[in-house]
């Protein structure tokens, strides 16, 4: 260090004042690296209705195509030509389980790029029976999700009329693969 910088240093210094020393400090264990799970692992809130419910009569049977759905891609799930690659059971259950368990199986579903769901809502003898409810629920609830392309009764050999077959929209990798098959074939 040069003179004019020690005098510099030394003029700058000149009104401080050291302070007292404190022999009782702690010293604070460094934090582990790691990552707040508050932050990176957030529940999806269930949006799904619970208010007034119109009741399907049971004569009328479960079925929504959302616009833009091929008309033969509705008749081959209808027909189970579509292999079910997930099925959830709401046999006996109440309404508001009913309404979790479905809101999970479906974001679960689209996450893992399933395409193909059966959901086995039961068969009631009166439209007012529990079964016919949560049916009604189920229709109501299935075309809150923007995923689900489509819906219809089952065949009978997988629960007919007690259980619903659900088509949800292909995922992006999904989309580009079957891009891929095609472009392949057409070369």
């Amino acid at each position: 260090m040069n003179p004019d910088d020690k005098a510099f240093f030394l003029d700058a210094m000149s009104d401080v004042k050291p302070l007292k020393s404190n022999q009782h400090t702690q010293q604070q264990p460094a934090k582990k690296p790691g990552f707040d799970k508050r932050v990176y692992y957030q529940e999806d809130e269930n949006f799904l209705t619970t208010g007034f419910l119109d009741v399907i009569p049971l004569s009328e049977p479960l079925h929504y195509q959302r616009e833009g759905v091929q008309q033969g891609v509705v008749e081959k799930l209808r027909n189970g030509k579509y292999q079910q690659q997930a099925s959830l059971n709401l046999l006996r259950l109440p309404v508001a389980q009913c309404r979790q368990q479905v809101f999970e199986f479906i974001v679960q579903a689209e996450r893992a790029g399933l395409r193909n769901l059966l959901i086995i809502h039961g068969k009631g003898r009166e439209d007012r029976s529990h079964a016919n409810v949560i049916r009604s629920f189920l229709a109501r609830w299935l075309t809150e999700f923007e995923c689900v392309q489509a819906f219809c009764r089952a065949a009978d050999n997988q629960g007919g009329s007690g259980a619903c077959y659900v088509a949800l929209r292909k995922s992006q990798a999904a989309k580009e693969d079957t891009w891929e098959r095609h472009a392949k074939r057409s070369r």
